[in-house]
């Protein structure tokens, strides 16, 4: 677009003294002006203007991924929120019904009272242990339904985030969203040398106008061109300032280029060990829930003392709640990545 004209009115030769007391004798000249914006002036101011909204617009997007991530991780930690709460209500189960099977030994006399009074203490345990795993499922709940502004609160997740399998991507360095920012603020600001350049040359205005004679009653046209004249500034202090600012911004480019090239590196070999922590979580599940099956079948057959069943259900419990650890760990080795590729979390997943 161009720039506005300028309208202007002016009065001359009145309200003095003698003949021009008054209006008159006035000469009245209205008058409009107009910059003609020579030089290039028009083509690079526009050229630098699409060079700022391009950086904007690419800051928007990196906003709209940093966005995305973090509603992925707050739904990702509401589930395993979800299902710390579902391990300990399981956990509580269990402790009962080994309180249950001990008290039934004392009651055969085959286990001193002591082993009874512990069973409970567990499940006390146990309960409060699970109670404060509601407590933190239902804030997570609370979390969510805020950052995500859904109108009814949360009370169940059903999707799985947690099970996803994320999928490497492969990226060259200049896709990723900060070195397009950088490269982005660099044209801007090469754009803006070649707007201080052109405003060093002169500005030319052309005007026309009518103006009106009182004291012959008549009529005539006017026409003017100015320019101001580049004798003392010539813009050489702007445009020494957005050379800089160019220099900057083609250091910050270069930086941005060898930091998305290590970060996405270490975010590919988190991402590589989350994937193998979580398949030796499973594993271990696996093995801890048949520990504690045959530990059951051994202290209800008085082969085994509660002690050692105590042990084997404590390696459930912690196998179980390091499954769900290590599965929060690969969603954010996953969101850290999406953010360096410029996607979203898990997509192009299988």
């Amino acid at each position: 677009m161009r720039p506005n004209p300028v309208l202007g009115f002016d009065v001359e030769n009145a309200y003095g003294s003698g003949p021009y007391s008054g209006l008159n004798n006035a000469d009245m000249t209205l008058a409009i002006s107009q910059d003609l914006e020579l030089w290039g002036r028009r083509s690079t101011r526009i050229a630098a203007a699409r060079a700022e909204a391009g950086a904007v617009g690419l800051q928007r997007d990196l906003a709209v991924i940093d966005a995305a991530g973090r509603l992925a991780l707050i739904y990702a930690e509401a589930e395993a929120a979800q299902r710390r709460a579902t391990l300990a209500e399981e956990t509580l189960t269990l402790t009962v019904a080994d309180a249950r099977a001990a008290l039934t030994l004392v009651e055969e006399g085959r286990e001193p009272l002591l082993r009874g009074i512990q069973g409970e203490a567990e499940a006390a345990s146990a309960r409060a242990t699970r109670d404060e795993a509601v407590a933190e499922r239902d804030a997570a709940y609370a979390r969510l339904t805020a950052v995500a502004m859904i109108p009814v609160p949360v009370t169940q997740i059903e999707d799985s985030l947690l099970d996803e399998a994320p999928t490497t991507i492969g990226s060259v360095i200049e896709d990723a969203p900060t070195v397009r920012v950088a490269e982005a603020q660099r044209s801007a600001a090469e754009r803006r040398i070649d707007v201080q350049r052109v405003q060093a040359r002169p500005d030319i205005n052309a005007s026309i106008g009518i103006r009106r004679f009182e004291a012959e009653d008549a009529t005539a046209l006017t026409f003017g061109v100015s320019m101001p004249l580049p004798l003392f500034d010539r813009n050489r202090g702007n445009i020494e300032a957005a050379q800089a600012e160019f220099r900057a911004a083609d250091a910050r480019l270069m930086s941005a280029r060898q930091e998305a090239q290590a970060d996405r590196a270490a975010a590919v070999a988190r991402l590589s060990a989350s994937v193998s922590r979580v398949n030796a979580a499973d594993g271990g599940v696996t093995a801890a829930e048949e520990a504690y099956r045959l530990s059951r079948i051994g202290f209800e057959s008085g082969r085994i003392s509660q002690v050692e069943l105590r042990v084997t259900r404590t390696a459930l419990v912690n196998a179980r709640s390091a499954a769900v650890d290590a599965r929060l760990a690969r969603v954010r080795a996953e969101i850290d990545l999406a953010r360096l590729d410029g996607r979203a979390p898990f997509e192009g997943a299988q």
